[in-house]
């Protein structure tokens, strides 16, 4: 079977330009490689008023349980300036032992790992004893609403249900084998707008400078850290991120100040709690006088953005433990269970069933120059392939 070749399958792959929102025959390429292994394959468009429609594929084979989802994204960033790039960012071309292209770690290359993992495994020992599915959306990179939470929504709603999930999302720092993602810190992003009076900087008693309103607000928020950590979390972390006021005149008071901030948080908070927090301390600074003395609290306005990601913890032994025992036998490496990083669809399969991440060494996604090692398609192959086995062994047991 030809998709037995994870080189061949990811070149076929990043030779697609599937910048997000654009499917660019992504989707279509790998349809053609999993039909042929006895896959049925649907495709899905999902819509959004104000948004682009965004094409998914969902397939499947064998009707019994237990389900094995694996779960991934064809989309890629834009490349910046493709005169930047040594080799054509969609050309797939192999040099020095690398194949360089957008998206051969983020993350087509999981992608044609584990295709070419499930054809030999079928020619191998036949269909599974079970049923395997791919979830695969075109909308990771973009505002992510018209791919996965549409597409298990749809899936969902045809009866299907999954024992256990596998994302193919780079996961690993340096080498094959050092880190398995078992959860993910909740996000959530908020801009904070303060209203002064504008005014001329020589004549300050006549103006409201809401420039102080806003150090006294983003100071409260990154001072002091909201926790130490929890033992399979790091400690919540606030950045703010910008703070404009949209004033080119250096004599004029302005009229508004606007920050906005992302908190990355762990197990101690929910979104909701971490919310009553940030609102807590943004009264408290508001009240305070010290960097405008004798005048009354100013008022701010805080607009939530849609839809925070919620903190997570897989506590799913069977398949941590057959991924884990995968990777050692292949590499020899005993793989770290993480909660590092930013966050990833898993955020909304989590929802549906045990869930982790593992795929390739991520140090040159969304990179100039984004490349894979070939050995590594090779590697990564292997260790799906084990997994595959050692998955359905433990299920079925």
């Amino acid at each position: 079977m030809t998709a037995q070749n994870p080189i061949d399958n990811l070149q076929s792959l990043i030779r697609c330009p599937s910048v997000t929102p654009a499917e660019g025959g992504a989707l279509t390429v790998l349809a053609a490689m999993l039909e042929p292994l006895g896959f049925t394959v649907s495709r899905i468009t999902s819509s959004e008023p104000g948004t682009p429609d965004i094409e998914n594929l969902y397939a499947r084979i064998g009707s019994e349980g237990p389900h094995l989802m694996f779960a991934g994204h064809t989309d890629v960033v834009p490349v910046g300036n493709a005169a930047d790039w040594t080799h054509p960012p969609f050309a797939a071309e192999i040099a020095d032992g690398m194949l360089f292209g957008r998206g051969a770690v983020d993350m087509k290359g999981g992608i044609a790992c584990f295709v070419a993992a499930l054809a030999r495994s079928i020619e191998q020992n036949g269909p599974p004893k079970g049923s395997i599915s791919l979830l695969i959306t075109g909308d990771e990179e973009g505002p992510a609403i018209n791919g996965t939470i549409k597409l298990l929504e749809w899936a969902a709603a045809q009866g299907e249900r999954w024992d256990a999930c596998l994302v193919g999302e780079p996961t690993n720092p340096d080498q094959l084998g050092d880190m398995i993602k078992i959860g993910r810190r909740g996000s959530l992003s908020g801009t904070i707008t303060v209203s002064g009076i504008q005014g001329h900087a020589a004549y300050p008693h006549l103006a409201d400078n809401p420039v102080r309103g806003i150090i006294q607000l983003t100071q409260a928020l990154m001072h002091p850290v909201f926790d130490h950590g929890t033992d399979n979390f790091q400690p919540s972390n606030l950045e703010v991120t910008t703070i404009d006021v949209g004033n080119p005149a250096t004599n004029v008071i302005p009229a508004k100040a606007m920050a906005r901030f992302n908190i990355r948080f762990n197990d101690t908070w929910t979104a909701e709690s971490l919310q009553a927090e940030i609102i807590r301390r943004l009264d408290a600074a508001a009240a305070d006088q010290y960097l405008r003395p004798g005048r009354a609290p100013f008022a701010y306005d805080i607009q939530w953005s849609e839809r925070p990601s919620h903190v997570f913890l897989t506590r799913n032994n069977a398949l941590i433990d057959s991924l884990s025992r995968s990777i050692e036998k292949v590499t020899g490496n005993t793989p770290k269970l993480s909660t590092t990083g930013g966050t990833s669809d898993a955020r909304y399969i989590k929802d549906y069933c045990p869930v982790v991440e593992f795929g390739l060494v991520g140090q040159t996604m969304h990179m100039v120059d984004e490349r894979v090692a070939v050995e590594d398609l090779e590697t990564l192959t292997r260790i799906y392939t084990h997994f595959i086995h050692a998955w359905f062994a433990d299920a079925i047991a």
